[in-house]
């Protein structure tokens, strides 16, 4: 039996008929073709599927899609305005936070919701504020310079 839902999905108002058991993730990729939210490894341990669920990050493969009913849904692909890169995103592209870019998308969305509860993070706030964010290219650092340099601070501490 499928459940309808209705979620705003990058301010645009969305509804399908899903399964019970389809995992957020799989909706926005597989129904709504928003492939820039990543799918690593489905147990919630490296964080590529993080979206921004009602402003608060989540990793999408742990979320079912009938729990997304009724809230607003905020993908990578709906953070640029206007053909501008969000400040994040510049931030990532300017200080060479990515590498191979597959978690790219992710990290991004977890350093939005923290700049959004910590506007001007230290770098330690930073780690922890990306931990289960997994990158297995940069080696974190010029993640943590990208989320400083986007949050108005030097690119230097």
């Amino acid at each position: 039996m499928k459940n309808r839902i209705s979620v705003t999905v990058n301010g645009q108002q969305r509804a399908a008929e899903v399964e019970p058991r389809t995992l957020l993730v799989h909706f926005l990729r597989d129904s709504l073709r928003l492939t820039g939210t990543h799918v690593g490894c489905d147990t919630t341990s490296c964080g590529a599927c993080t979206v921004l669920l009602d402003g608060q990050a989540v990793k999408s493969c742990t979320v079912l899609a009938v729990q997304a009913d009724g809230h607003a849904v905020t993908t990578i692909e709906g953070v640029a305005t206007d053909g501008k890169l969000h400040p994040v995103q510049e931030a990532f592209w300017n200080e060479h936070g990515l590498q191979c870019g597959f978690c790219t998308p992710g990290m991004i969305m977890a350093s939005i919701a923290l700049l959004d509860r910590l506007p001007r993070p230290t770098d330690d706030q930073i780690r922890s504020g990306l931990e289960g964010n997994l990158c297995r290219c940069t080696g974190y650092e010029n993640i943590v310079k990208a989320v400083r340099v986007a949050s108005g601070q030097t690119a230097t501490p």
